[in-house]
């Protein structure tokens, strides 16, 4: 799709802070906010009709902005931020990072059901990062206590069905995942409360100062030509269709290696009807989340691929989990993955971590 998707920007273009002051997020380009609307309702996994759109620099920045927004003036003592374990692992770093007084990190979700008190904030994080698994949230309902947002970078049809549109206060999306340019740093999220949106907008605005127009035009192009392909029908494949392809192959000869050398274990995930394709189909997610089947508890999954294959993953305890648990992405291009598969075929047992 190369060549439909380049675009030329003039040396005297998209100069200004400002693309519409009118707006709540006055920094963010009226063709990206269509982009993004147009793009939802192609693919049907988000409500946007009557919902604000605020850009950010990829969906770190949003997560960030918020927090801010759910938890500012703030009260006497910080919002608790908890996850179900196993969470995103940058959750806890990026909670705490600024130290704030406002919200701070309180683990994982699951236990603060049990014995949490006091205001929280659940990040609902489906399809989950890191085992791909569908979620909703844990905590129960607590009343005006509890608050949500739902980070739904992977809920794309090339990694998962689309069982419904979601349709949630805060919901954060991220142009890495969605097409796979990460390199741009855009993120946008889906708000229904307007003074939700516009603290948000200022959180951005006053660590950034906005978002790249450059960045914001090339996503709204590259958007726009997805969707006229759908509207059209005019590409032998389809992008959602070919990248799922691409993904469906990669598991398949993922599971015949790991079963084949009986060393580590993958989830199972069920089919289930999926709104975009019209078909039952199962998940194929951005990641691999192994878990070492070696009964020994101390055993580091990390380390052995590291170690011993030279392979780069990362430990389950980063996700609030055992160590026995590695991530690996499966989102690089096809001589890495080949080289991953190839390694991690000459592992044949474990013992002692090695």
């Amino acid at each position: 799709m190369e060549d439909k998707c380049t675009m030329v920007i003039s040396g005297s273009q998209l100069m200004s802070y400002i693309s519409d002051f009118t707006t709540i997020c006055w920094f963010m380009e009226p063709e990206f906010q269509e982009a993004v609307r147009r793009l939802h309702r192609v693919v049907g996994n988000a409500v946007v009709d009557d919902r604000y759109i605020v850009v950010g620099t990829g969906s770190t920045q949003l997560y960030q902005a918020a927090l801010y927004a759910l938890t500012s003036p703030g009260g006497p003592e910080p919002v608790s931020v908890v996850s179900a374990s196993p969470y995103y692992s940058a959750y806890p770093e990026e909670t705490d990072y600024l130290r704030s007084g406002l919200y701070k990190w309180a683990g994982d979700a699951y236990e603060f059901d049990k014995n949490g008190t006091g205001p929280y904030i659940e990040v609902v994080n489906s399809p989950n990062n890191p085992d791909g698994t569908l979620r909703e949230a844990v905590v129960k309902n607590r009343g005006d206590e509890g608050k949500l947002i739902h980070d739904l970078a992977y809920y794309w049809p090339q990694y998962t069905p689309i069982i419904r549109p979601a349709d949630h206060d805060i919901m954060t999306f991220t142009f890495s995942k969605s097409t796979g340019h990460a390199g741009s740093r855009i993120g946008w999220a889906v708000v229904k409360d307007k003074e939700v949106a516009r603290k948000m907008s200022k959180f951005i605005e006053m660590s950034t100062l906005g978002v790249s127009k450059d960045s914001q035009q090339r996503a709204a192009k590259i958007m726009g030509v997805i969707c006229d392909d759908y509207k059209n029908f005019k590409s032998d494949e389809l992008f959602f269709e070919h990248t799922r392809r691409v993904m469906a192959e990669r598991w398949e000869r993922l599971r015949q290696v790991v079963d084949r050398n009986q060393v580590f274990s993958l989830p199972k995930y069920p089919k289930r009807y999926c709104l975009f394709s019209g078909e039952l189909i199962e998940p194929y997610p951005g990641f691999a989340w192994l878990e070492a089947k070696e009964e020994e508890e101390e055993i580091d999954s990390q380390k052995v691929l590291r170690g011993c294959i030279k392979v780069q993953g990362r430990t389950g305890s980063r996700f609030g989990v055992a160590q026995k648990y590695v991530r690996v992405s499966l989102l690089s291009n096809e001589e890495v993955f080949n080289q991953f598969l190839e390694r991690l075929s000459t592992i044949n047992s474990i013992s002692n971590g090695h």
